[in-house]
């Protein structure tokens, strides 16, 4: 059986995209929505770097290395967080193939 899906707006670095989402991880997608906005405003800030396409990577490789150490330190969470890598790698082309 399939989730119902709905749409969430997020606003990233002050650009907003819609993303369907199933309603039992809306909370969790709009909290790593506001980590990853705070992720890239920090780099932005820098002025070290001005595209949005390369804060947008620097951002997404700072936070699956957190995610990857952080996992590190838990028994068995190797599977899971290759899983969760996808699921995010999949959210963010269907995001820059639909702005």
């Amino acid at each position: 059986m399939s989730k119902a899906v709905q749409p969430v707006s997020l606003n990233i670095l002050d650009k907003e995209y819609k993303i369907a989402c199933a309603a039992d991880e809306k909370d969790t997608l709009i909290s790593s929505a506001r980590e990853l906005d705070r992720q890239m405003r920090k780099i932005r800030d820098t002025g070290k770097v001005s595209s949005t396409d390369r804060i947008a990577v620097l951002a997404a490789l700072n936070l699956a290395h957190d995610l990857v150490a952080s996992n590190k330190t838990e028994s068995g969470g190797g599977v899971d967080i290759c899983a969760r890598l996808a699921d995010l790698r999949n959210k963010i082309e269907n995001v820059l193939e639909n702005p």
